[in-house]
């Protein structure tokens, strides 16, 4: 009898463990698709975030005081007044990342040990009329992802960086220009001397 109930229970406790529900498995792709989504997200908050530069009117120079009319009555003219202008042609300032096309994939390789301040712009327009500049400081020994818009037939992207190590501070030379007219990965190697772009 105890061996009829112990088979029994063997048998009712492998088939319990045999009709237990799978353990769900996590998708890559929607990992991958939210922590891009919550990436372009920072960025965007991150560049709304920046002040915009703003020009300075020029300071009014003071006129001298005019002498007083030889003749009584004659009218006196007022002195002109110059309005300060923007120029809309400017490239002098921060790139509208919303405004100026789908966006690239560039990783920031910074070699050194120090960390690297990079700007990369447009001087002249894009196929969607912008352009300008962005900027990013990479940590020592550490990569950045950057989304600039892509240049498709476009200008290319000038680049500088200013390596900030202590014991070392340099301006690498050899700043590639960027040519981003694909969204497949590009990467950029910043070493102390050198700038070194890789394309897809």
């Amino acid at each position: 009898m105890k061996r009829v109930l112990f088979a029994t229970a063997s048998l009712l406790l492998v088939l319990t463990a045999a009709c237990a529900p799978a353990v769900p498995t996590i998708d890559a792709a929607q990992v991958q698709a939210s922590a891009m989504a919550a990436a372009v997200t920072m960025i965007a908050q991150t560049q709304a975030a920046m002040p915009t530069p703003t020009a300075v009117p020029p300071t009014p120079i003071p006129s001298p005081t005019p002498l007083p009319s030889p003749t009584l009555g004659s009218p006196t003219a007022a002195p002109p007044t110059v309005a300060p202008t923007n120029d809309p042609e400017s490239c002098d300032m921060l790139l509208d990342l919303a405004e100026a096309g789908a966006p690239g994939n560039l990783k920031v390789n910074n070699l050194t040990r120090g960390s690297v301040t990079l700007t990369i712009g447009l001087s002249s327009k894009n196929a969607f009329g912008q352009c300008g500049y962005m900027s990013t400081i990479i940590k020592p020994k550490e990569s950045v992802w950057m989304h600039p818009p892509l240049t498709g037939k476009g200008p290319c992207y000038w680049s500088y960086a200013w390596v900030n190590d202590p014991k070392n501070p340099s301006l690498p030379a050899g700043a590639p220009a960027l040519c981003m007219n694909s969204t497949d990965k590009y990467e950029l190697d910043i070493d102390y001397h050198t700038m070194r772009i890789t394309p897809p």
